[in-house]
């Protein structure tokens, strides 16, 4: 109107209409996502990561969602960020003598991963799909969303042999995918270069490099989480500053942002035989960019990448569901699990996420074309799992007998899992390390499938 427009010569408004800038869309985001996932969570049964994700696609169907396989740097930096929170938390959580003790989870996991990778690569072949194209799409449907399964488990104060199973298997297949990646893009460089030998040095800096990145990274968290009472605000802001500092440089530096905090998780855990605790996602500060990251996630598609992806991205999660399930609910009986549990294990590996997101920008950085030509599949497919990825955690874990009872009651869902009695990440704990959690290795199959474990922050005693 020609009347706002002088109203706001005269007042100096400038530039007309006024753009609000990039701040306050991010705050319009969590607004949103933060008051959707408090609905969800008052009203329903569900987590609050379905009032995230909800808000996401809200704003995709209003065309604001990412147009394609790019992503603009801003929003990339936030899910490198959150990402990297949750991941480190997993890997905190995984003792790897326990796959020792019980080698039929070792199996598991290599199975399930291997068997995606086969299955998605065979039937996007079967539709028509090119095999440089089709081997593209099933690496990156090869993780199953650590950050989902994570962050739900932990809504519901789920405890006992599936939920921590899941948290091994999210963690291992995140790493299979991220080494899968790393050997992708050695591969499109080689097509690329026509010499190996430049293609195997970028291999070797990528693994190498993201590996001693974790290890600095580790030994500093060890140092301060030893030091500091991890109950005060400012030792876990340092935590949380060590982890957002080593995944900048790992930006800067073009190493894996997947492989240094989950790397850096396992390497701190199995150090010590007693598991490390703290609050949540690293206290208040942590929360928000988790809380950004599922938001964001839920937005990373558009109308148009459906149209043009919709088809092969449903193949791609027909495929890659069944081999989960197939591969779990084979091995579950050797590994010591009931076929109830079994199913509820492959149901958990659902959810297509983050990870995904993050692995096809950064093929999408390096090799732009062939970003273009996986993008619309494997956005089609993340939103397709977008809230079926989490519903399908929710009710495996309901089914295994493993959620709380609190996190029935739709009315009263707590903000801290801590309330329910969960020892992952407590609101405040009186040592920096909780007592020893050594469990023996187990004798047999039945042995193991005996009883949950004790220990929802230590998968050790759901696992031996």
């Amino acid at each position: 109107m020609d009347w706002l427009e002088d109203v706001a010569r005269v007042l100096h408004i400038e530039p007309w209409p006024p753009d609000p800038g990039a701040l306050f869309w991010a705050v319009l985001m969590l607004l949103a996502g933060g008051l959707l996932g408090e609905l969800v969570a008052r009203w329903t049964r569900l987590p609050r990561v379905m009032g995230y994700t909800a808000a996401g696609i809200g704003m995709a169907l209003s065309g604001q969602g990412l147009t394609g396989a790019a992503m603009p740097g801003s929003l990339k930096l936030v899910i490198d960020l959150a990402l990297a929170l949750l991941l480190f938390e997993i890997g905190a959580r995984v003792r790897l003598r326990w796959l020792r003790d019980n080698p039929a989870l070792l199996a598991t996991s290599l199975a399930e991963a291997l068997l995606t990778l086969v299955t998605v690569h065979g039937a996007l072949r079967w539709a028509g799909l090119d095999p440089a194209v089709a081997l593209g799409c099933a690496v990156l449907a090869v993780p199953a969303s650590a950050a989902v399964a994570g962050r739900v488990s932990l809504e519901l104060g789920a405890a006992g042999q599936v939920t921590e199973r899941m948290i091994l298997l999210t963690a291992l297949n995140t790493l299979y995918a991220a080494l899968g990646l790393t050997l992708l893009r050695g591969w499109l460089s080689l097509e690329t270069l026509g010499d190996w030998l430049p293609a195997l040095a970028r291999l070797g800096y990528n693994f190498l490099g993201s590996l001693l990145l974790a290890l600095v990274l580790a030994k500093l968290v060890g140092l301060v989480a030893r030091r500091l009472d991890l109950r005060n605000d400012h030792a876990v802001l340092l935590l949380l500053g060590l982890v957002l500092v080593a995944i900048t440089v790992a930006r800067a530096l073009a190493l894996s942002t997947l492989l240094v905090p989950l790397l850096a998780g396992l390497a701190l855990r199995n150090r010590s035989e007693r598991p490390w605790v703290w609050p949540r996602h690293f206290g208040t500060a942590g929360g928000v960019l988790v809380l950004l990251l599922f938001v964001i996630v839920g937005s990373a598609w558009t109308l148009e990448a459906l149209a043009t992806g919709l088809l092969l991205g449903a193949v791609l999660v027909g495929a890659r569901g069944l081999a989960k399930l197939l591969a779990v609910m084979g091995l579950a009986r050797l590994s010591g699990l009931a076929p109830r549990q079994g199913l509820a294990l492959g149901l958990t590996l659902a959810p297509l996420s983050a990870t995904a997101l993050v692995m096809l920008a950064e093929l999408h950085a390096i090799h732009p074309d062939y970003g273009r030509q996986i993008g619309p599949i494997v956005l089609s497919a993340i939103a397709l799992l977008e809230l079926a990825g989490p519903l399908a955690v929710c009710a495996a874990l309901r089914l295994a007998g493993e959620v709380a009872p609190a996190a029935s009651a739709p009315s009263r869902v707590p903000a801290e899992s801590a309330r329910r009695g969960s020892t992952t990440a407590p609101a405040a704990t009186p040592a920096q390390t909780p007592t020893t959690a050594s469990t023996p290795a187990p004798t047999s199959a039945s042995a193991t499938s005996a009883s949950p474990g004790p220990l929802h922050g230590d998968i050790g005693g759901a696992l031996s």
